[in-house]
Parts: structure tokens; C-alpha cells; sequence
């Protein structure tokens, strides 16, 4: 088997201790050297330039350098050979100074032997191999993105590599020695039971509040190991922390989105429930006030109480239903400055003076696709939120300017996309909302406020209103600071838009009318109405039905008022029948549900009328539809 060849140099200039140690080496049978003398350090430095060498035997007196300054010299210049001193009796604690300054070992020329030069040449190889793997790998945890750190079992950071660095603001030099309680923000019950899993079964990993130099609240997942010492004792703990702040943020947004869609489901079907009952309810009383107008004072109040608290109860489910799925109204190119202007108008008129309000519109604002009731009516929940949040007065702000939407922000909100936006900010100096309760804000009937003093559909109303103008919202709060609302509509080319103008309500000319419903009151309802207005009407409760009674009459029905959720046959298959049966059929399609208005069969309608509707909606609807010539 070869033995392996060690090359030393000796920098001696004693003639008789360079004969001593080549002596020693050369009585070693288990390994080979090869011995290079030169006795000056100047010639050392030049034999490490042209040659490698496993290891430097340095005596510290040279004719050309003495003392310390002759290891730190040979040192700088060559930092990966290791290094034994050889010094005098006299000089071992300048020799010992040597190995503080990075020296692998010293020897004492007067009790050398053979056994204890060569065990202190291949220590000095070995530790030096050590100390650069060491290094490769404190090298390679530098470049990783995870913090890594070795912290003893007091807490103390023994290591702290760049990772941690970036992450947490503190350098290596900062934290070494000192422990790591300052990246808490507060104690954690969570901490003290990682602790103690740490200890039973050697590792534990979870989620961590931490804090940075700067203050920031991060979430990091965790993963904490119990390193031990060769007797199996623990003695530090090694921590590699990951960063899933944003992680954590884009999880939430999603769950939130989720848990929107589901409820909005759920206020879905109880709107078209609710839609149902109110409809006929608001028919009646306005069909009893119009057909007994000789009624008392008091049964004339009664009635149009009904009507009234009917047309609220309209209105809270119409607010249901924006959150829920966002209403198409009427929509048109706008300009958001008057809206803004108006609604400042109003603020500065009704809010109290306590309260000053500012406006900033940026000069060549984009236009939009809207509505301008809709919108109208988002600005005022806002504005009415900033007011009820400072009772002691403060500033509401109303900015508007344009925002450009790049890939990178679409990565940290999961409701954005790419394009160009009109931005509208409405903030307050106010109280600010609670962190537990941020996330909740956009539900309905959530609500912060107390007891009577609010819905809990005002923001839920806003959100329904900008997702259905292809928006989103984003809201950023602190408790005691205030709150700001960040409202992102598509912006689009400007045209000239014509306004609508309003249809006068008139009765009908005998038409004949097709009410199909499978909800009795209101076909009863309807038809009672439509005749005291001068229409004839026949009625089906299902779409079988009205197939049947259309085949029978269709040369004089002007109309067909169409339920779209049916039992037997629904609405969508009925109007797609009536088509089949005539193409030129004239159908008013009428739904409890807002998404009925984006379905096929609607654009197969001459018009849609949402329930609960009011008589002159009906009216004015039967009005268009018939004066329409095909």
C-alpha cells in the first residue's frame, strides 16, 4: 500500500535545529515526508509562491523578522497552509499568542520527539481541512434564503448566517451572544411548547410570530433541531426559519374569498325567498291604495305603511344581493369627478364640522365603465364609515388618480390583474379597525359599530358593487391611526354617453298578458294590478302550463311575464319553448336572483325586472315591451 507524502516547509535558520527535526521525520516508518529549509521568511514567502505544501514548520527569531510579527507576516500572506510554531522555552507565550492569531499548534524545540512532531503536523493538517469545510459550509448557509442560526440551550445565538441577516435586520456581529428574545414581540404560548417538544423528541417545526430591527411583524414556518455533543447531551439547537408573511397574506385573501362566495350562496337564495314574499305584499298595498282611495285617514296610512316598510325590506335585500353578486344596473362611460364633488358637497352639508374634508382628483383622470347610482352610493357607505369612526372630528380624504396594474402586484393580491385602473382612496384619521376583525369587514351584517347603529351591509354593498364593475378593494388599517380604502375600477376610453330619458308610465290598451309564476301570491298580485290598469291577463303556474295556454292564444298575447325559477319546467327552458313555438314572442323575464340577469335565456327577454318590483316598474316595463314593433 503507498503511504502518503507530506510536504512540509521549514522556515529554521539554526543549521542544528533544521538537522533535529529532519532527523524526527525521517524515523517515521507509517509516513513519508518531504522536507523543504529555507532560513528566512523572505525566502519562505517566495517557496509558498512558486510551490504548495501541506504544512509550514516556523521558527519565530529570523535574521530578517522577529517575534509575532513574523507568524501575522507569513500568515497574511498565506492563510490556507496550516501552521506550527516551534519557539523556545523562553517564548511559549508568545507562541501561544500565535495560535490565538490563527496557528494550528506550537512546539517547544527542547521537548520535541519524533511522536509529538508528527502528531502535531497531522493535527495541524486536519484542523486546518476542518476550518475549511467549516467555512465551505458556513459559505453555502450564507447564500440561502432561509435565516439558519445555532443558538445555545440558554437562547444564545451561536451562529447567524446572511439569510438571517436580510430577514431580520440584525448583522452576525449585533447578535452573536446575545439571545433571541428581541425577535418576539411578546411572549408566546406557542414558544414555551416548541421548547419543551424540542427537548422530548429532538425537533420541532410550526409556524413563529417574529419582529424585525424595523418593527414589521413576519410569520415564519420554523423547523428547530437539537444538535448533541458526542456523549449524547444536548448543547445548541440549530433554527432554519423560512419567510411566509406574504404566503400567509395570499392564503387568507383566498380563505376570505371562499368564505365570501359561500355566504354570498347562502344571501342568494334567501333574497329570492324574501323577493317572493315582498313582491306581492308591495303589489297589494299599492293596488288597495289606488282601487279605495275613499279610505279613511287612518286605513290610508296603514296601507302605505305596508308599502313603505315593503320597499325597505326590498331595499336591505337588494343590498344582499349587491354583496352577494354584484347588481348590473344601468352602465354608461363616467367621469368620477362629479361624483366626488357631489358627495364632498354632501359630507361638508350633513358631517360635523369637526371633521374637515379633503379632495384630490389627479388632472386627466380616466373614465370608467358604471354605474353611476351604484358608485354613487359606494362613496357614501365610505364617507359615512370615516365619519362613525371619528366621533372627536379628523380628516376624510377622497383621492382619485390612475393606477397601472404590473404582474408583480398581482402576485401579492389575488383579486388583481394586469391593466389600467381608476384608483379611488377614501381614508380617515379615525379609530382604525382591529386586526382580528379586518378580515371579517366585507361580510354581511358584520358590523364593529353598536347595537343599532348600523346594518352590517355597508361594506358589503361596496364589495358587491366594485366586483361587479370588474374591480377590487383593498383596505389597510391601524387601531388609533385610522383606515384607508383603496377601490380599483377598469379604466376605459372615453365616449360621448347619451342619457336615458325617463318613460312616462302609462296604462295599458286591452293587451293580453301571460303572468307565468309558480308563487300564487304573485300571480294574484300582478294580474290584480295589471287589470286595474287596463291589461287583460290569463295566468300559469309552471312553464307547462303557460306552453299550453300560449298554443291556445298566442295569436292575441302581447306579453309573457316569465318567473325564471320554476318548479315542472323553469324559466329558461320556457322562453327558449315560447321562442321555438314564435320567434317574434315578446317575454319580460322576472327573477328573485341577480345572476339570472347574466344568463342566456335573459339575452332571449326583451327586458329582465328584478323582483321585488315596484308597480311602476311593472308598468313602465309593460309599456316598453309593447311599444316595441318587431
Amino acid at each position: 500500500m503507498d503511504i502518503p507524502l507530506i510536504k512540509v516547509l521549514l522556515i529554521e535558520d539554526n543549521p542544528g535545529d533544521a538537522r533535529l527535526l529532519q532527523e524526527l521525520l525521517i524515523e517515521v516508518r507509517s509516513q513519508r515526508f518531504e522536507l523543504t529549509q529555507v532560513e528566512q521568511l523572505n525566502q519562505g514567502l517566495q517557496q509558498l509562491q512558486d510551490h504548495s505544501f501541506d504544512v509550514i514548520l516556523l521558527d519565530l527569531s529570523l535574521p530578517d523578522t522577529q517575534g509575532l510579527e513574523t507568524f501575522i507576516r507569513l500568515y497574511n500572506h498565506d492563510r490556507n497552509t496550516p501552521i506550527v510554531v516551534i519557539t523556545g522555552l523562553n517564548d511559549e507565550t508568545l507562541a501561544s499568542r500565535a495560535v490565538q492569531s490563527g496557528a494550528q499548534d506550537y512546539l517547544v524545540k527542547d521537548q520535541v520527539t519524533s511522536d509529538i512532531l508528527v502528531r502535531s503536523i497531522r493535527y495541524a493538517i486536519e484542523r486546518k481541512r476542518a476550518e475549511h469545510k467549516i467555512r465551505e459550509q458556513a459559505a453555502l448557509l450564507d447564500v440561502a434564503t432561509d435565516a439558519i442560526s445555532v443558538q445555545d440551550l440558554n437562547s444564545r445565538i451561536l451562529f447567524w448566517n446572511k439569510g438571517a441577516e436580510r430577514l431580520y435586520g440584525w448583522s452576525a456581529e449585533e447578535m452573536t451572544g446575545n439571545t433571541d428574545e428581541m425577535l418576539y414581540p411578546k411572549p408566546l404560548p406557542s414558544l414555551q411548547h416548541a421548547q419543551i417538544t424540542l427537548l422530548e423528541q429532538g425537533e420541532w417545526s410550526g409556524e413563529l410570530q417574529r419582529i424585525t430591527r424595523s418593527g414589521k411583524v413576519l410569520t415564519v414556518e420554523s423547523r428547530w433541531t437539537l444538535v448533541r455533543d458526542d456523549d449524547g447531551k444536548p448543547k445548541s439547537i440549530l433554527v432554519v426559519s423560512t419567510d411566509v408573511t406574504e404566503k400567509k397574506k395570499l392564503e387568507a385573501q383566498f380563505l376570505r374569498i371562499q368564505r365570501m362566495e359561500s355566504i354570498g350562496t347562502l344571501a342568494s337564495g334567501l333574497a329570492h325567498d324574501l323577493n317572493n314574499i315582498l313582491t306581492p305584499i308591495l303589489a297589494t298595498a299599492q293596488l288597495l291604495q289606488l282601487k279605495f282611495p275613499q279610505l279613511d285617514e287612518h286605513n290610508q296610512r296603514l296601507l302605505k305603511m305596508m308599502e313603505t316598510n315593503a320597499k325597505r325590506g326590498a331595499a336591505l335585500v337588494k343590498q344582499v344581493l349587491l354583496f352577494a353578486r354584484g347588481v348590473e344596473g344601468e352602465q354608461a362611460v363616467l367621469h368620477l369627478e362629479p361624483l366626488i364633488l357631489e358627495t364632498q358637497q354632501i359630507a361638508e352639508e350633513t358631517f360635523p364640522k369637526s371633521i374637515a374634508i379633503e379632495t384630490h382628483i389627479t388632472p386627466n383622470l380616466g373614465a370608467i365603465g358604471g354605474n353611476a347610482t351604484q358608485l354613487h352610493q359606494v362613496l357614501m357607505n365610505l364617507c359615512v364609515n370615516a365619519r362613525d369612526a371619528m366621533p372627536n372630528g379628523g380628516t376624510l380624504s377622497i383621492v382619485a388618480e390612475n393606477q397601472s396594474i404590473d404582474h408583480a402586484y398581482t402576485q401579492t393580491n389575488i383579486d388583481a390583474r394586469v391593466g389600467s385602473f381608476v384608483k379611488l382612496m377614501v381614508s380617515d384619521t379615525g379609530t382604525g379597525i382591529d386586526p382580528e376583525a379586518i378580515d371579517r369587514i366585507f361580510e354581511p351584517f358584520f358590523t364593529t359599530k353598536e347595537f343599532g347603529k348600523g346594518t352590517g351591509l355597508g361594506l358589503s354593498t361596496v364589495l358587491g358593487i366594485i366586483k361587479g364593475h370588474g374591480g377590487f378593494v383593498t383596505v389597510k388599517s391601524e387601531v388609533g391611526h385610522g383606515t384607508q380604502f383603496h377601490l380599483f375600477l377598469p379604466a376605459v376610453m372615453a365616449v360621448d354617453a347619451q342619457e336615458l330619458q325617463p318613460t312616462e308610465i302609462l296604462a295599458g290598451h286591452e293587451e293580453l298578458v301571460l303572468i307565468v309564476d309558480d308563487e300564487a301570491a304573485i300571480r294574484e298580485s300582478s294580474k290584480a294590478l295589471l287589470e286595474a290598469y287596463h291589461y287583460r291577463v290569463l295566468t300559469a303556474a309552471n312553464g307547462r302550463e303557460a306552453i299550453s295556454l300560449y298554443h291556445q292564444h298566442q295569436n292575441h298575447i302581447s306579453v309573457v311575464l316569465v318567473d325564471m325559477m320554476m318548479p315542472v319546467m323553469d324559466g329558461a327552458t320556457t322562453i327558449h319553448r315560447l321562442h321555438e313555438i314564435n320567434a317574434q314572442v315578446k317575454i319580460i323575464a322576472i327573477s328573485g336572483l341577480v345572476s339570472q340577469t347574466r344568463s342566456p335565456a335573459h339575452q332571449e327577454a326583451s327586458r329582465f325586472l328584478q323582483k321585488p318590483y315596484t308597480a311602476e316598474e311593472l308598468l313602465r316595463t309593460m309599456r316598453q315591451v309593447c311599444e316595441v314593433r318587431v
